[in-house]
């Protein structure tokens, strides 16, 4: 009878410690410590930012490729709430005939505009429109206008373009002329070498005149 117990407790012992070293050796080939990024990497995404966005253009820029049979399209989107034709009715939101140049929440036939609008002033420029179509709620925080906005740059010049060619047909904004900032930055340094050769040493006023006469002048 001990015979058989102890033979039964041997091999008790042996699988607990066949159990261990499977144990282990599994953890050795199975590793287990945390990855240093989270998840699993999608084809055609971008991590989130990766490169940061990128600046948007400046409005002038925008109107200056905007397309407004693109903008009447996409206009669309607000017709459940404006109107556009001249005479229109005010709906849900105040008819949007000659809207471009005009004053912030006035006119349109007496609409109720909310206070946050009233509060911004000034006109409705192409500045202030692209910034009123990309959040509303920004740009007048408290406005009854529940419309998110348009993300996308190319549509809402489409739109202000389209809105600009109903009734307020104003000069567009310039485009940024290419290289300002570099001539800027050359003028200041020009300004900075003349202060420069305006304290030079009394030595240098002896350079010969006839050398100064076939020098071309500054900026041409």
């Amino acid at each position: 009878m001990d015979d058989r117990n102890n033979t039964i407790a041997g091999w008790v012992l042996a699988a607990c410690g066949a159990a261990l070293g499977l144990s282990i050796a599994g953890h050795m080939i199975f590793h287990g410590e945390r990855p240093e990024k989270m998840g699993y990497a999608i084809e055609g995404v971008e991590e989130a930012g990766a490169g940061g966005a990128a600046a948007e253009q400046p409005i002038g820029a925008m109107m200056a490729v905007a397309d407004a049979s693109h903008g009447a399209e996409v206009f669309k989107k607000c017709g459940a709430c404006h109107t556009v034709n001249q005479g229109g009715a005010n709906g849900i939101g105040p008819n949007l005939y000659a809207t471009v140049g005009e004053g912030i929440a006035q006119g349109k036939g007496g609409f109720a505009f909310s206070d946050a609008l009233k509060a911004v002033g000034g006109n409705w420029d192409f500045e202030k429109l692209n910034a009123w179509l990309t959040s509303p709620r920004k740009f007048a925080n408290g406005t009854k206008m529940t419309f998110a906005g348009l993300s996308n740059p190319k549509d809402r010049a489409d739109v202000i373009l389209y809105l600009n060619s109903q009734g307020s047909n104003l000069p567009l904004p310039p485009v940024p002329a290419a290289g300002a900032a570099p001539a800027a930055a050359e003028g200041a340094a020009a300004g900075n070498a003349t202060e420069s050769n305006a304290t030079a040493p009394a030595d240098n006023a002896a350079a010969p005149a006839a050398a100064n006469a076939t020098a071309p002048a500054a900026g041409h």
